[in-house]
Protein backbone atom coordinates (compact mmCIF):
# COMPACT_ATOMS: atom_id res chain seq x y z
CA UNK A 1 0.00 0.00 0.00
CA UNK A 2 1.39 3.45 -0.86
CA UNK A 3 2.40 5.77 1.95
CA UNK A 4 0.18 8.64 3.09
CA UNK A 5 0.90 11.99 4.69
CA UNK A 6 -1.13 12.80 7.79
CA UNK A 7 -2.36 16.11 9.19
CA UNK A 8 0.76 16.12 11.38
CA UNK A 9 2.76 17.26 8.33
CA UNK A 10 4.91 20.34 8.97
CA UNK A 11 4.96 21.17 5.22
CA UNK A 12 8.76 21.24 5.28
CA UNK A 13 9.30 19.40 1.97
CA UNK A 14 11.99 17.02 3.19
CA UNK A 15 9.94 14.03 2.01
CA UNK A 16 9.51 15.41 -1.50
CA UNK A 17 13.25 15.99 -1.80
CA UNK A 18 13.90 12.37 -0.77
CA UNK A 19 11.29 10.74 -3.06
CA UNK A 20 13.11 9.12 -6.00
CA UNK A 21 9.84 8.30 -7.78
CA UNK A 22 8.66 11.94 -7.60
CA UNK A 23 5.35 10.82 -6.07
CA UNK A 24 5.21 13.64 -3.52
CA UNK A 25 3.94 17.06 -4.48
CA UNK A 26 3.14 20.02 -2.34
CA UNK A 27 2.32 23.64 -1.87
CA UNK A 28 2.65 26.12 0.97
CA UNK A 29 -0.33 24.44 2.67
CA UNK A 30 0.10 20.68 2.27
CA UNK A 31 1.98 17.79 0.71
CA UNK A 32 0.45 14.67 -0.80
CA UNK A 33 1.65 11.35 -2.16
CA UNK A 34 0.31 10.12 -5.50
CA UNK A 35 -0.61 6.48 -4.82
CA UNK A 36 -0.11 5.55 -8.48
CA UNK A 37 3.48 6.83 -8.46
CA UNK A 38 4.51 5.74 -4.96
CA UNK A 39 6.60 2.57 -5.02
CA UNK A 40 6.27 2.10 -1.23
CA UNK A 41 10.02 2.32 -0.56
CA UNK A 42 9.50 4.15 2.74
CA UNK A 43 12.40 6.58 2.34
CA UNK A 44 10.05 9.54 2.81
CA UNK A 45 8.85 8.19 6.15
CA UNK A 46 12.43 7.70 7.32
CA UNK A 47 13.33 11.37 6.78
CA UNK A 48 10.08 12.95 8.01
CA UNK A 49 10.96 15.03 11.11
CA UNK A 50 7.43 14.77 12.50
CA UNK A 51 6.59 11.12 11.74
CA UNK A 52 3.70 12.34 9.58
CA UNK A 53 4.03 9.63 6.90
CA UNK A 54 2.26 6.31 7.34
CA UNK A 55 2.81 3.21 5.25
CA UNK A 56 -0.11 1.13 6.44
Amino acid sequence: MPHRISDECLVCGVCADECHSHAITGSDDAFAIDPDSCDDCGECAEVCPNDAIDGS
